[in-house]
């Protein structure tokens, strides 16, 4: 028999042996990782169930709250925005009122300076146009015009009157025989006004004639104003 037959038993049967030994160790060490990872006073009962995730609660709370600010928010501005428009709409509609206020005004203005001017125009030329008969009637009309202008007061029943006591409506009438006349300064024409006092008296725009109609009342008419406050208060001599 060779030597090695020994040997070679030897060495496989320490290799069974080696086999098992080393499963057992495997076998111990995973039972030790096993108790290991079960906590103190667990149940070390394996269980084959897999493990369930646990479930993760989610609050809407804070989002709704941010939602409701932000909408807060956007109400805000879209009311700013409104205000500020209305208030400019507003402004605008008062600029144009006031703009169309200013040129009614003018317009007004403008219309009534013209009618105005029309007026007077009318007058002027309804003036030149107008004609008195040359007789004592004319005579007191148009010298009622003329003291109209210059504000001379006076009627034509109060002129006419003391026409027919002076010189019975004649223009041309002339008093020599009066003091006046010895004087050298007689009385002439329809309200027998001496030359002074005609001169003095004077209304522009009448004839420098003493003998005019026309001068001659309206002279003595200025005059009769300032010494008895109208013609009308006239009843005798002046």
């Amino acid at each position: 028999m060779p030597k090695n037959i020994f040997s070679r038993v030897q060495s496989r049967s320490l290799t069974r042996h080696h086999k098992i030994a080393m499963a057992g160790v495997a076998t111990l060490g995973a039972a030790a990782i096993g108790f290991s990872a079960v906590p103190s006073g667990a149940s070390t009962k394996t269980t084959t169930e897999a493990a369930q995730p646990a479930a993760v609660a989610y609050s809407t709370q804070q989002i709704k709250d941010v939602k409701a600010s932000v909408t807060d928010q956007m109400a805000g501005a879209s009311l700013k925005a409104e205000q500020i428009a209305a208030k400019k709409k507003a402004d605008a509609a008062a600029a144009a009122k006031k703009k169309a206020d200013a040129a009614a005004a003018k317009k007004k203005a403008e219309a009534a300076r013209e009618a105005k001017e029309a007026a007077s125009r009318a007058a002027k030329r309804a003036e030149a146009k107008k004609t008195y008969p040359n007789n004592l009637d004319g005579w007191i009309r148009e010298s009622l015009d003329v003291m109209k202008k210059h504000g001379i007061p006076g009627s034509y029943d109060g002129i006419k009157r003391n026409i027919i006591r002076e010189s019975s409506g004649n223009p041309k009438a002339i008093n020599n025989w009066d003091i006046n006349a010895i004087n050298g300064i007689p009385s002439k024409g329809l309200l027998q006004v001496i030359p002074p006092t005609f001169k003095h008296w004077h209304v522009p725009g009448t004839s420098w004639d003493i003998y005019d109609p026309v001068a001659n009342i309206t002279a003595a008419c200025n005059y009769a104003a300032d010494k008895y406050g109208s013609m009308d208060n006239v009843d005798s001599a002046y």
